[in-house]
């Protein structure tokens, strides 16, 4: 017997992505259920060949649904996550709304799987944020091998990190840039076309963003409180792949070369890192793809066992709909739920 799975805000860009992701891997499920809000009722996405007619999420009966995959934003998921773990059904979480409680794992299956046995909890599970989510999957393997001190992060983060809105703001201005027309910013607080914005959330008392914050928070939840994590996060013009200029410092001795050797074997990665004119992986070639890229490994020689490295991924995948999927086989693989039993 398959397993009965929601995803919630199935029309979004992620939760579209998720269904994609669902059937690309094979996930054993006998139904598959897409949701949104009471508007995009009747609404009609594709799984697969298959086209599914999007339903209600607030009138949903999930008492016999085995996971709900949730990307239908924060003030939905506080409202409902709790309501629908409470029947039963496990809650994979694409939000910040659940990120930071202790009673809820925050989860990289290449990075923290072993803290997954903490759902049943409150049957929620957490995805962390999309830029976190490929930094934490390039540092856990350096981490294991040479202990990291300190993390100095500054990402470029693309459009669709921002939802449709994002991208459709980014197509519009490019156009109005080129006809000549008049350049409005709605979804950004400046010009995104042919220009970066250094402002992704909103702004906290110490001078930081909140996309700053948790990519220092969940660094530290997801895989040591002890590393120092500063960033700068920076919203640039790509529609879909964030990419994230790494130091570290370490606390034992790590060559460039050991590095690459580590990376090449860690879960997930891929070491693109030849020293020539494209030897290096950028946004665009990350999308579509369900690898984290690093590229650019190289000492830094301003500080005693430090490194500098390029990470790139696709944001709606491994930061986002591809994470979530993979939160979902790791239950699964690890026995963690079984299907419910089929009313008779």
């Amino acid at each position: 017997m398959g397993f009965k799975v929601a995803v919630a805000g199935a029309t979004g860009n992620v939760g579209r992505e998720m269904l994609n992701i669902l059937e690309e891997r094979g996930f054993p499920a006998d139904e598959v259920v897409a949701l949104a809000s009471r508007r995009s009722q009747g609404t009609e996405v594709s799984y697969g060949d298959r086209t599914l007619k999007v339903r209600d999420l607030a009138t949903y009966d999930f008492s016999d649904t085995d996971i709900c995959v949730m990307s239908a934003g924060g003030e939905v998921s506080k409202q409902w996550s709790p309501k629908i773990g409470q029947q039963g059904c496990v809650v994979i979480d694409n939000s910040s709304a659940f990120r930071y409680d202790q009673d809820v794992p925050l989860i990289v299956p290449e990075v923290n799987p072993d803290a997954i046995s903490l759902f049943s909890r409150k049957n929620i599970i957490a995805n962390p944020n999309c830029s976190t989510a490929q930094l934490v999957v390039a540092l856990k393997p350096l981490h294991d091998a040479a202990t990291i001190k300190r993390v100095v992060v500054s990402t470029y983060q693309s459009v669709s990190g921002a939802g449709k809105e994002g991208m459709d703001e980014l197509f519009t201005q490019t156009r109005a840039v080129f006809v000549a027309d008049p350049v409005e910013a709605k979804k950004f607080t400046k010009r995104i076309a042919f220009n970066v914005i250094p402002h992704i959330d909103v702004f906290m008392e110490d001078g930081s963003t909140k996309e700053e914050w948790k990519v220092s928070a969940e660094t530290k939840k997801m895989l040591d409180p002890k590393i120092k994590v500063t960033c700068t996060a920076v919203r640039v013009p790509v529609f879909i792949g964030h990419s994230e200029a790494v130091n570290i410092e370490f606390e034992k001795p790590i060559t460039a070369d050991e590095a690459r050797d580590i990376l090449r074997e860690a879960p997930g990665v891929l070491v693109v890192d030849k020293h020539e004119n494209g030897g290096y992986i950028t946004p665009i070639e990350s999308a579509g793809e369900d690898a984290t890229y690093v590229s650019r490994i190289r000492e830094d020689q301003t500080i005693d066992n430090g490194l500098n490295m390029w990470v790139v991924s696709d944001n709606l995948r491994k930061g986002a709909a591809l994470n979530a999927v993979q939160i979902a086989e790791l239950l699964i693989e690890r026995g963690l739920i079984q299907p419910k039993k089929k009313a008779a």
